[in-house]
């Protein structure tokens, strides 16, 4: 059975009124990877199933989304804030990619809260939610996250960008720059891109975490815009 047939099992078994709802549904979704955890399933009465994690609420808010009722993307990403920690949120928020009218709706307090102020801004990894919380919390001014970047014949998007002073940081990882092709293209696009004026700084989310001041200052070094002088001891 394919992931999306367990969730419409799931739903059908817990009758009429239930909907698919917290990490199920954000799995759903596409922001998070199903993991093989019982299904989420809210329902208006209490349900007990094998395999199906039921939650109970006396407002049912559902639509039918690919032949399956589940939770709205709001009502999903606050469900998920009262049951799951802040960086399985984080990244669920990040995916999601809601409007900033959207973001709006979204509540001021717990988790969440804290995850907007800091930024909402749709990061590819994990390794990058880590340098971009870093980078902001030490007072630097907010970079454009895999913003669209014209090369020849290609479309880029560097991780953290500030355009204005013309610096790039990347977050490698083992997943997309581990293999010899990957790395002569990092090297290859780093040489156009400083060839054009970019300075590209490079580093991993295990450089960073050993030595947070070291990555900050290279930041301060190389330019990166401030709203406050960069607070290095983190």
């Amino acid at each position: 059975m394919t992931t999306e047939g367990r969730f419409l099992a799931a739903v059908k078994a817990c009758g009429d009124d239930a909907a698919l709802s917290h990490y199920a549904a954000a799995c759903f979704y596409g922001w998070l990877k199903y993991n093989g955890r019982p299904v989420d399933v809210t329902c208006r009465t209490r349900r007990r199933r094998p395999g199906i994690k039921t939650h109970e609420t006396d407002v049912l808010e559902r639509e039918l989304v690919r032949q399956i009722l589940v939770t709205p993307r709001l009502r999903t990403i606050v469900d998920l804030s009262r049951v799951e920690d802040e960086r399985t949120v984080k990244r669920a928020l990040r995916q999601a990619k809601f409007t900033e009218d959207e973001l709006q709706q979204l509540p001021r307090t717990g988790l969440i809260g804290g995850i907007v102020d800091l930024s909402a801004a749709h990061t590819a990894s994990g390794n990058e939610d880590f340098v971009l919380d870093l980078v902001l919390k030490a007072g630097f001014v907010h970079p454009r996250v895999n913003a669209p970047y014209q090369l020849p014949g290609q479309t880029y998007y560097p991780d953290l960008w500030w355009p204005d002073v013309r610096l790039i940081v990347e977050v490698d990882s083992r997943e997309f720059h581990d293999g010899p092709i990957d790395q002569r293209d990092d090297l290859d696009r780093q040489a156009w891109l400083e060839a054009e004026g970019e300075r590209v700084l490079r580093t991993t989310k295990a450089q960073v975490e050993r030595d947070p001041p070291r990555f900050l200052a290279r930041l301060t070094q190389a330019g990166a815009p401030q709203t406050r002088p960069a607070q290095t001891q983190l």
